[in-house]
């Protein structure tokens, strides 16, 4: 991530991040097979727990319980590196890890059952850097093509979800070709989606979406791939 821009000095870090309102995405309440998550909330900037360096500070992860569970599994992705985590909660249903400052990652909680594991929804945040910071936008989840999927052509209409801790999105900018490091600009839109896109039978094809805001901050996703039959 690029330019953070420090502005007010944090001495400790001792508040709980907001939890999240029951909305359309699956956070209400009532009764669960799959464990709601709560705190940190999605899509924002988390400044919790206890700093034990200049780089790291330890986040308490909460969720409330699912029906029938016997234990729970962690799941973090710091979404810098791409590289996922996994913890051990046993019977609780909260967790402390140990991350890294000014850092974006997403989690979700895993409850294992007698005769299966059900799967929470993902949630994105922000572990708070030393200071008030210009986020770059969250890298954008990819939607449709689902990855490794094949699709008839001649024409696709890509889909993403993107976010930003600050909402000011400027643009998507979107690359797709035949390279597993899409360069061919396919389109730059404000929308979460580029319609009626060419594509060739018989060819597989690579994209990803660059994400831009208004701070002049940039994330790219991940690459994902389809084929055209």
């Amino acid at each position: 991530m690029k330019k953070l821009i420090l502005a007010i000095t944090i001495s400790a870090m001792a508040f709980g991040c907001s939890k999240s309102d029951g909305d359309g995405d699956g956070n209400g309440g009532g009764d669960q097979d799959a464990a709601v998550l709560a705190s940190p909330a999605n899509n924002t900037e988390c400044i919790t727990g206890t700093s034990i360096s200049n780089t790291e500070s330890k986040v308490t992860l909460t969720w409330s319980a699912a029906n029938g569970a016997q234990s729970y599994f962690v799941y973090l992705k710091n979404l810098s590196t791409q590289a996922t985590l996994q913890f051990s909660a046993g019977t609780a249903t909260s967790y402390e890890a140990t991350l890294a400052k000014g850092t974006p990652y997403s989690w979700y909680v895993s409850a294992n059952k007698a005769n299966s594991t059900v799967k929470s929804e993902t949630f994105k945040f922000y572990n708070a850097g030393t200071g008030t910071t210009s986020h770059a936008p969250f890298p954008a989840d990819l939607v449709a093509p689902l990855m490794s999927s094949t699709i008839n052509g001649p024409t696709v209409t890509l889909q993403w979800a993107g976010a930003d801790v600050d909402n000011d999105i400027k643009d998507y900018k979107i690359y797709l070709d035949t390279n597993s490091n899409p360069t061919t600009l396919a389109g730059t839109v404000t929308t979460q989606q580029l319609p009626g896109v060419g594509i060739i039978t018989g060819s597989t094809y690579y994209w990803k979406i660059v994400t831009s805001d208004r701070a002049g901050n940039s994330t790219s996703s991940p690459v994902y791939q389809f084929k055209v039959y």
